[in-house]
Protein backbone atom coordinates (compact mmCIF):
# COMPACT_ATOMS: atom_id res chain seq x y z
CA UNK A 1 0.00 0.00 0.00
CA UNK A 2 1.26 3.52 -0.68
CA UNK A 3 2.84 5.54 2.07
CA UNK A 4 2.16 9.25 1.98
CA UNK A 5 4.59 11.74 3.45
CA UNK A 6 3.84 15.39 4.12
CA UNK A 7 6.48 18.06 4.45
CA UNK A 8 6.77 21.83 4.59
CA UNK A 9 5.20 22.53 7.94
CA UNK A 10 6.77 24.74 10.55
CA UNK A 11 6.43 27.90 12.56
CA UNK A 12 5.11 30.87 10.62
CA UNK A 13 4.19 34.37 11.68
CA UNK A 14 0.63 35.57 11.14
CA UNK A 15 0.24 36.87 7.63
CA UNK A 16 2.86 34.53 6.29
CA UNK A 17 2.61 31.70 3.80
CA UNK A 18 3.44 28.03 3.64
CA UNK A 19 3.62 25.47 0.90
CA UNK A 20 3.00 21.94 2.04
CA UNK A 21 4.04 18.96 -0.04
CA UNK A 22 2.70 15.45 -0.26
CA UNK A 23 4.52 12.57 -1.89
CA UNK A 24 3.83 8.86 -1.96
CA UNK A 25 5.92 5.72 -2.20
CA UNK A 26 5.53 1.98 -2.17
CA UNK A 27 8.41 -0.21 -1.04
CA UNK A 28 10.75 2.73 -1.37
CA UNK A 29 9.72 3.54 -4.92
CA UNK A 30 7.66 6.50 -6.04
CA UNK A 31 3.95 5.83 -6.23
CA UNK A 32 2.09 7.51 -9.05
CA UNK A 33 -0.65 9.57 -7.46
CA UNK A 34 -1.85 10.85 -10.83
CA UNK A 35 -4.84 8.51 -11.18
CA UNK A 36 -6.18 9.43 -7.76
CA UNK A 37 -7.71 12.43 -6.11
CA UNK A 38 -5.72 13.87 -3.22
CA UNK A 39 -7.08 15.70 -0.24
CA UNK A 40 -5.52 17.92 2.39
CA UNK A 41 -6.99 17.83 5.86
CA UNK A 42 -6.04 19.55 9.08
CA UNK A 43 -6.63 19.06 12.75
CA UNK A 44 -6.39 21.97 15.13
CA UNK A 45 -5.57 21.35 18.80
CA UNK A 46 -8.61 20.01 20.60
CA UNK A 47 -10.70 19.89 17.44
CA UNK A 48 -11.77 17.26 14.98
CA UNK A 49 -9.97 16.78 11.73
CA UNK A 50 -11.49 18.76 8.89
CA UNK A 51 -10.98 19.00 5.19
CA UNK A 52 -9.11 21.93 3.69
CA UNK A 53 -8.76 21.29 -0.03
CA UNK A 54 -8.70 18.53 -2.58
CA UNK A 55 -7.69 18.01 -6.18
CA UNK A 56 -9.07 15.51 -8.64
CA UNK A 57 -6.92 13.05 -10.51
CA UNK A 58 -4.59 14.32 -13.21
CA UNK A 59 -7.17 13.39 -15.84
CA UNK A 60 -9.65 15.91 -14.44
CA UNK A 61 -7.74 18.35 -12.25
CA UNK A 62 -10.68 20.03 -10.56
CA UNK A 63 -10.13 21.56 -7.14
CA UNK A 64 -12.29 22.20 -4.10
CA UNK A 65 -11.71 24.26 -0.98
CA UNK A 66 -13.44 24.74 2.30
CA UNK A 67 -14.68 28.21 3.04
CA UNK A 68 -12.05 28.95 5.66
CA UNK A 69 -9.21 28.72 3.12
CA UNK A 70 -11.01 29.81 -0.03
CA UNK A 71 -9.31 32.70 -1.72
CA UNK A 72 -6.02 32.32 0.09
CA UNK A 73 -4.97 28.81 -0.74
CA UNK A 74 -4.13 26.75 -3.80
CA UNK A 75 -3.83 23.01 -4.22
CA UNK A 76 -1.86 21.78 -7.20
CA UNK A 77 -0.12 18.80 -8.70
CA UNK A 78 3.38 18.49 -10.07
CA UNK A 79 3.02 15.24 -11.90
CA UNK A 80 6.64 15.20 -13.00
CA UNK A 81 7.63 15.25 -9.35
CA UNK A 82 4.72 13.06 -8.29
CA UNK A 83 3.90 15.62 -5.63
CA UNK A 84 0.77 17.46 -4.55
CA UNK A 85 1.11 20.88 -2.98
CA UNK A 86 -1.04 23.01 -0.74
CA UNK A 87 -0.14 26.67 -0.61
CA UNK A 88 -1.81 28.74 2.09
CA UNK A 89 -1.35 32.49 2.33
CA UNK A 90 -2.39 35.07 4.89
CA UNK A 91 -2.01 32.54 7.66
CA UNK A 92 -3.69 33.18 10.99
CA UNK A 93 -3.38 31.39 14.33
CA UNK A 94 -6.60 29.59 13.43
CA UNK A 95 -4.64 27.76 10.73
CA UNK A 96 -2.49 26.10 13.36
CA UNK A 97 -2.73 22.34 13.37
CA UNK A 98 -1.46 19.12 11.91
CA UNK A 99 -1.94 18.93 8.17
CA UNK A 100 -2.49 15.57 6.52
CA UNK A 101 -2.67 14.52 2.92
CA UNK A 102 -4.82 11.60 1.89
CA UNK A 103 -5.20 9.55 -1.28
CA UNK A 104 -8.70 8.90 -2.50
CA UNK A 105 -9.90 5.74 -4.13
CA UNK A 106 -11.25 7.51 -7.20
CA UNK A 107 -10.68 10.39 -9.61
CA UNK A 108 -12.97 12.69 -7.68
CA UNK A 109 -12.82 14.18 -4.23
CA UNK A 110 -14.69 16.01 -1.54
CA UNK A 111 -13.53 18.30 1.22
CA UNK A 112 -16.42 17.66 3.59
CA UNK A 113 -15.70 14.46 5.45
CA UNK A 114 -13.02 11.84 5.00
CA UNK A 115 -15.15 9.34 3.13
CA UNK A 116 -13.41 7.98 0.08
CA UNK A 117 -9.89 8.58 1.31
CA UNK A 118 -8.07 5.35 1.90
CA UNK A 119 -4.44 6.20 2.59
CA UNK A 120 -3.18 8.89 4.92
CA UNK A 121 0.11 10.45 5.76
CA UNK A 122 1.45 11.01 9.26
CA UNK A 123 0.94 14.74 9.10
CA UNK A 124 3.07 17.84 9.30
CA UNK A 125 2.72 20.44 12.05
CA UNK A 126 1.87 24.00 11.12
CA UNK A 127 2.07 26.60 13.85
CA UNK A 128 1.08 30.19 13.19
CA UNK A 129 2.28 32.41 15.98
CA UNK A 130 4.36 35.44 16.82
Amino acid sequence: QPQLVESGGGLVQPGGSLRLSCAASVAGLEFDMGPFAIGWFRQAPGKEREGAACIESSSFGGTKYVESVTGRSAISRADAKNTVYLQIDSLTPEDTGVYYCALATSDFCQVVGASGYRYWGQGTQVTVST
